[in-house]
């Protein structure tokens, strides 16, 4: 692949359609209220160069098979697969590269763009190791180096010298870009407060964090706990393996905190912790749809599935500030893996201060002894319960909302005497897959009860960004579902 620098006029043009992108970037990101306009704007010469100069296509034939393959971070009608998820693009454009030359035999080239921060995650050394083997001359590695992580600094900064030296380590021809390219110099709450008090409380606490500390607030304990806040950037394996390390012997109290997505990454260390018995404490925010506008490669909807299966792992769904406090409390003093399920959204204050709760046991938000369907929410989907309790009630109509706390262990005893009561009719809503959610774990509990029907409002398939409110109507799981599936109910 020969390279040459384009002349000063093709340079200036460049330059105006990168600011263009920088421009339209920044509109985009603030009308859409998501999205990281500052890594935009460092990526804008690097997609000036290749889309208007270097990447050979048709750009109204995005899925030709002689275009060049272009790896970013959304699946786009010329980008073939997502990668919202750090870390991931190198390997699929490994992929790609590996078709290309060895299957298709074709003249296409590959280019994948990565994040300076996303090179923590060791699968892009993976991919690195595995494109030296197969001599991927076709694959094009593009690191941005911003020197900005979400949360801080990336691990190396501006030290390009280290970033040479690792990519030739690993048999990859490094090539530092033109003076065009040249860095530029320029510029979830309730848990943190509890792990912070809890932090005062005692000296064995310790956070960990995988560069998300400002959108999940552990910087909150950092700053008043800075000697026992490990900062493990973009690499949730090895988060999840150091917070085991840590708390090895009952040395330390673990707390593990990222995206509840981002620990689908770590699934096999987190399965290795229950076969060593460990202590650990997980913390996943920005869980579901609610989340809004990230879209779907930030939204966990998987997660409950994924702990529910661990066999020493208890999952605590709390569903505002006092129930998370007790839930921090409770997985802190809880033997084996605790995952504790945080939303995004701001929630209103339902429990007294002084409210207690258990591992196990649920609570049962409203009832009467008119009430005619048991609904169980947990999170969001509480809230948009209770919404849709005081919408019916106007209408006449009563019904009993539970409140599980924990998914597991369930609280089997408080939901069927709860269905009994309302003539056996139950209504499960929950901001997660269908597969292996609540739901689920609520059908297992009254699978051997006679005359218990359970109806499960659930997220049906994957999902887009949108304002959280349009996606809990869209996938049926707001206030005004739940009114409509009790009404179903009667009709049924």
């Amino acid at each position: 692949m020969s390279y040459h620098k384009p002349d000063e006029k093709t340079l200036q043009a460049l330059k105006d359609i990168a600011n263009k992108l920088r421009i339209h970037s920044i509109k985009q990101t603030c009308a859409s209220n998501s999205g990281h306009p500052t890594s935009c704007c460092s990526a804008a010469d690097l997609m000036s160069v290749l889309f208007f100069h270097t990447m050979r296509y048709k750009a109204d034939d995005p899925r030709n098979h002689n275009n060049d393959r272009f790896i970013l971070s959304k699946k786009l009608a010329f980008v073939d697969v997502a990668t919202g998820s750090l870390g991931q693009g190198l390997g699929a454009a490994c992929g790609m590269a590996y078709t290309g030359k060895y299957f298709d035999k074709a003249s296409y080239r590959v280019y994948c763009m990565m994040g300076d921060g996303e090179c923590s995650e060791g699968s892009v050394w993976e991919a690195m190791a595995f494109a030296s083997y197969y001599k991927l001359d076709n694959l094009v590695a593009i690191i941005d180096v911003n020197r900005l992580g979400q949360s801080e600094a990336a691990p190396l900064q501006h030290n390009m010298n280290i970033y040479k030296d690792r990519c030739e380590a690993f048999g990859c021809k490094f090539k530092e870009a033109f003076p065009f390219f040249t860095v530029q110099r320029s510029l979830y709450s309730v848990f943190s407060v509890d792990l912070k008090k809890m932090g005062n409380a005692s000296p064995r606490v310790v956070a960990l964090n995988g560069d998300t500390k400002n959108s999940t607030f552990s910087d909150i304990f950092k700053k008043d706990h800075p000697d026992r806040f490990i900062e493990c950037f973009i690499a949730e394996q090895n988060m999840v393996s150091v917070a085991i390390g840590c708390a090895t012997r009952n040395r330390t109290v673990s707390f593990a905190s990222t995206f509840a997505a981002f620990f689908a990454r770590a699934y096999d260390h987190i399965r290795m912790a229950a076969i060593s018995q460990s202590n650990i404490n997980l913390v996943g925010s920005h869980c579901g749809v609610s989340i809004g506008e990230d879209g779907p490669s930030q939204m966990a909807l998987e997660d409950l599935a994924m702990f529910r299966a661990i066999p020493t792992c208890t999952v605590f769904y709390p569903s505002d500030g006092v129930s998370t406090e007790r839930a921090v409390e409770l997985a802190a003093n809880t033997k084996g893996i605790c995952f504790i399920r945080t939303s995004r959204p701001d929630t209103a204050v339902i429990y007294d201060a002084g409210e207690k709760f258990e591992v196990g046991k649920a609570k049962v938000v409203r009832q009467s002894d008119k009430d005619q369907v048991t609904v169980i929410g947990a999170g969001v989907t509480l809230h948009e319960a209770l919404a849709a309790h005081d919408q019916l009630a106007k209408e006449g109509v009563n019904i009993r909302i539970i409140d599980p706390f924990t998914i597991k262990p369930l609280d089997a005893s408080t939901i069927v005497a709860s269905a009994r009561a309302t003539g056996g009719r139950v209504i499960t809503v929950e901001d997660h897959y269908k597969e292996g959610g609540l739901g689920e774990a609520v059908l297992s509990a009254v699978g051997e009860e006679p005359g218990i029907v359970v109806h499960r409002l659930a997220v049906s398939h994957v999902p887009h960004s949108g304002k959280p409110q349009e996606l809990l109507d869209m996938f049926g799981i707001s206030a005004k579902s739940i009114v409509a599936a009790v009404k179903q109910t009667f009709a049924n």
